[in-house]
């Protein structure tokens, strides 16, 4: 039986082996491998999506979002929109309601490619919501991912610069985990919910990797 915790303990999660994504990770940087890229996604029926911005250490001032993360379980796509710009064949991707969009604070997402172009964005899956369903309280992709998989993600590249003039091995690394990791979470949590195989851990209980 599965064992969640309400809440996964910060001290819980340090002691976990970490999870890299191992699959083929596609930098979308010109117009042409954007348009292979969609054609490619297009036949999709699920995909997993992120967005990364250069982070301001400046109050009230804010980046545009740089990268957007698209992955469907197969590879995954990283689509460098301080580059591409974003283009309307993007925004048709994230408004296929045909297409199921699966990630986490996706409100924020949106709303952060919404300040590039207007776009009306459909078939999303908000993880969040779906933890809800269980009796899980995690926020963060990293809380939740422990809590269902027993494993680690890293977040150290979290806040480097995603407008780079090229990204470096560890934030293409980083970028693909974190989208990815949304798509195994869907599967993990219909299983879930479906087999009811799963107990509920109070915070209070000893926590053991």
């Amino acid at each position: 039986m599965e064992r969640l915790y309400t809440s996964t303990p910060k001290e819980y999660i340090s002691n976990l082996p970490l999870y890299k994504y191992d699959g083929p990770i596609i930098v979308v940087d010109t117009p042409e491998a954007c348009s292979d890229a969609l054609e490619e996604l297009s036949h999709a029926k699920i995909v997993g999506i992120d967005t990364e911005t250069r982070p301001s250490f400046k109050k009230g001032c804010t980046n545009s979002v740089a990268l957007l993360q698209v992955a469907n379980g197969e590879k995954c796509f990283l689509f460098r929109l301080n580059k591409l710009g974003f283009r309307h064949p993007i925004a048709k991707l994230l408004s296929n309601p045909d297409i199921k969009k699966v990630g986490l604070s996706l409100h924020d997402d949106i709303n952060g490619l919404q300040q590039l172009s207007k776009f009306k964005p459909a078939g999303l899956l908000e993880l969040q919501a779906m933890a809800k369903e269980f009796g899980v309280e995690d926020q963060s992709l990293r809380k939740l991912f422990a809590n269902f998989f027993k494993l680690r993600i890293s977040k150290s590249s979290q806040l480097s610069n995603w407008e780079a003039s090229e990204l470096s091995p560890q934030q293409l690394l980083y970028a693909a985990t974190d989208a990815h990791t949304c798509l195994m979470l869907l599967q993990k949590m219909e299983e879930l919910r479906e087999s009811r195989d799963y107990e509920i851990i109070p915070l209070s209980e000893p926590t053991t990797a």
